[in-house]
């Protein structure tokens, strides 16, 4: 009846104090006396209390913001970078067992790696190929992450910080292209109005009726816009003053 008495009370020990309810989003490691023994799944589980300890490992995508990181272009020019990094835990063992604070490790090395990979490019060059960069920097990241039980999943540049002379600077620059292609844009205008006008003489010069008509349509437009008073010469009176003229001369 004592070892029965007794089996009971394990028993029972066990069910009340062994119970471990895993989450859906978790996964359980289990350690005995200090050494990993095995993994349990989502839903009701039962450990050997006192001998047996459970950790449980947020198997959900996470995000981890990478502080601005004060750092010089290839050209030499002071910026302020920060960016953000999805992270999952494909193996729980791994990210308890192989590093200390894989949340901290990981924020770290991509500090680490964001200076590293944004220094060897110039400013220009940054602003221009944001994904392609978060994209090396990823690749950086994976590597050593990997021996974590961590997979990187995407980095992203969120604001690239410039110094206030450089922003002026650019501003400037930009001013400049946008007047030189206004420039050249308006020069193209009238270069093509310059080719259409000489194309219009010609045909008046062989049509004579197509000048007059040219004359009144222009009459009337200056008429209508401006409500003014025009005087028509004939044309055989400017001829005769034109000859007065030259024969005086």
């Amino acid at each position: 009846m004592g070892w029965i008495k007794l089996l009971v009370f394990l028993t029972l020990f066990i069910c009340i104090f062994g119970i471990r309810i895993v989450q859906q989003w978790q996964m359980g490691v289990v350690f005995r006396l200090g050494k990993y023994v095995r993994q349990i799944k989502p839903g009701l589980n039962i450990i050997i209390p006192v001998v047996e300890y459970v950790q449980y490992v947020d198997m959900r995508i996470r995000t981890m913001d990478v502080l601005p990181q004060e750092m010089m272009t290839k050209d030499s020019v002071p910026t302020k970078i920060d960016a953000v990094v999805y992270y999952k835990i494909f193996d729980a063992v791994k990210s308890i067992v192989a590093v200390e604070n894989f949340g901290m490790a990981s924020v770290l090395m991509a500090q680490s790696k964001l200076r590293d990979v944004l220094g060897k490019y110039d400013l220009d060059t940054l602003l221009a190929k944001k994904d392609q960069i978060a994209k090396e920097i990823l690749d950086a990241l994976q590597v050593p992450t990997d021996a974590w039980g961590i997979t990187i999943i995407s980095v992203e540049i969120k604001n690239i910080e410039l110094p206030d002379n450089m922003k002026r600077a650019m501003a400037k620059e930009a001013e400049a292209i946008r007047e030189k292609r206004s420039r050249l844009v308006k020069a193209s205008a009238e270069e093509e109005a310059s080719r259409k006008f000489m194309e219009a003489a010609k045909i008046m010069e062989e049509s004579p009726n197509g000048l007059i008509l040219r004359q009144l349509q222009t009459w009337q437009e200056i008429g209508a816009e401006q409500n003014s008073l025009i005087i028509l010469v004939p044309a055989e009176f400017a001829k005769v003053v034109q000859n007065m003229q030259a024969s005086r001369s």
